[in-house]
């Protein structure tokens, strides 16, 4: 698959070093990932790979490392300028922008829904309360969490309704 005569070119992410330069443990890392993703995708068979990724850990420079990484894809362009808001296929975690924070709220609201089974339905109103309070906020702020907000909301909801059931169950049932 790979090319015998290729020609390095400059690695997009050393674009201001010399080659010469000695090469840091985070280097390889980035170089190993970069062979990693091209071994995935079928570009490198694996004696090729195995044989580049020996060479990666053992890469005293940059420049080494740019010649082992020079003919594939180098991944994705920093995060200032991708525009993407979906994760590209194939592309090593590493190369990928941070995901939003997790709001708070909504592990308050999933951790109450899930405490109804063992507080009697005490915390099912604090639950369906973090539950709204953290969509909103998520939609504002463009948080993570929707999915354990929506959780809570449906455990809370569910533990009132059992609740006012039984409640409506037992007053019907008097004499």
């Amino acid at each position: 698959m790979s090319n015998p005569s290729w020609q390095p070119v400059p690695w997009p992410g050393h674009q201001g070093h010399q080659p010469s330069m000695l090469a840091a443990h985070a280097d390889r890392e980035r170089a190993v990932d970069v062979l990693r993703a091209g071994f995935a995708e079928g570009r490198l068979q694996q004696s090729e790979y195995e044989r580049r990724i020996e060479r990666a850990y053992q890469a005293r420079t940059v420049g080494e490392l740019t010649m082992l990484v020079a003919d594939l894809p180098q991944g994705p362009a920093p995060q200032q300028q991708m525009q993407m808001q979906q994760p590209m296929m194939g592309v090593p975690r590493t190369f990928l922008p941070a995901p939003p924070p997790t709001n708070g709220k909504a592990i308050g609201a999933l951790v109450c829904g899930v405490g109804t089974f063992f507080s009697a339905g005490a915390s099912a109103i604090p639950a369906v309360i973090l539950g709204h309070m953290a969509r909103k906020e998520i939609r504002e702020r463009g948080e993570s969490g929707d999915g354990m907000a929506v959780g809570g909301l449906v455990l809370g909801w569910l533990s009132v309704a059992f609740w006012a059931l039984l409640i409506v169950a037992i007053v019907v049932s008097a004499p």
